[in-house]
């Protein structure tokens, strides 16, 4: 499989099961400093909620990064994920002592799971890869439903005009590429989808969510990967800590590769 084949595939659910051999998950938030800003940050936020006893459900939990985090401080932790080599990279990872319950389905169908099961619900893969507006508002459904109502769910998104730079980052020519509209500067959704932070707000808005907070989660980490990941551990200590003191701030939304949104039903 390569990226052109990937292309004629037109079913999103086979689609990211085929994208899945190809990109490598399993190291993709642990690799390095600049890649571990994301995870770091993302689970500050969640364990700002998270109390005792607490149960959570990982929708596109890819290879069991979060899941494996939360349940080994205790938490209770069910998972669903589509892409078959996701789920054999997680499962290598699950002891005997990890309270998680990993099912290989889609986060378009929680039909196993009761209304109002989960405190904690975290939708952060599923819509990289909707590519249909009834399909993205299903899925939040999915995920709103099995909520508790005093729940809070987290959703991230890959933000169009940040990676308009990553892309420009990676391969000079970009800008004079064909792979995104140079007059509305909407990048082709391939292999992801993308959006603006106000197609967001406004997906959310529509499925009946209400935004708490909005969280710059990478920021400009992987533009500054090479320096980030050679700073020393005090040094990048500090650059943590200053990403914190932003990654909310109204002007910094934009600029991260990928939005973090917090939300109640």
């Amino acid at each position: 499989m390569d990226f052109e084949s990937l292309r004629k595939i037109q079913e999103d659910s086979k689609r990211v099961d085929a994208l899945y051999q190809i990109m490598e998950e399993n190291s993709r938030l642990n690799r390095s400093k600049a890649a571990r800003v994301e995870f770091f940050t993302t689970t500050t936020y969640v364990e700002k909620f998270l109390k005792e006893g607490d149960r959570i459900l990982d929708l596109g939990a890819g290879a069991g990064e979060y899941s494996l985090y939360f349940a080994r401080k205790g938490y209770e932790v069910s998972s669903v994920e589509l892409a078959s080599a996701n789920i054999e990279a997680f499962q290598k990872k699950i002891t005997k002592e990890d309270k998680i319950h990993l099912i290989h389905g889609n986060a378009l169908d929680l039909s196993c799971f009761e209304d109002n099961s989960f405190d904690i619900v975290l939708l952060f893969g599923p819509l990289y890869h909707l590519s249909k507006e009834e399909d993205r508002q299903r899925c939040i459904a999915e995920a709103k439903r099995v909520l508790k109502p005093s729940g809070t769910i987290f959703i991230a998104f890959i933000l169009n005009d940040m990676v308009i730079l990553t892309e420009f980052y990676y391969r000079p020519e970009f800008f004079l590429e064909n792979s995104y509209d140079h007059e509305t500067f909407k990048v082709e959704d391939f292999p992801f989808i993308f959006f603006t932070l106000e197609q967001t707000r406004e997906m959310l808005h529509n499925a009946g969510i209400q935004i708490l907070t909005e969280v710059a989660s990478d920021g400009v980490s992987e533009l500054l990967e090479d320096k980030i990941n050679a700073m020393d551990d005090e040094s990048y200590k500090q650059y943590l800590k200053y990403h914190l003191y932003c990654c909310e701030k109204p002007e910094m939304l934009g600029r991260s590769n990928h939005l973090l949104t917090i939300g109640k039903k």
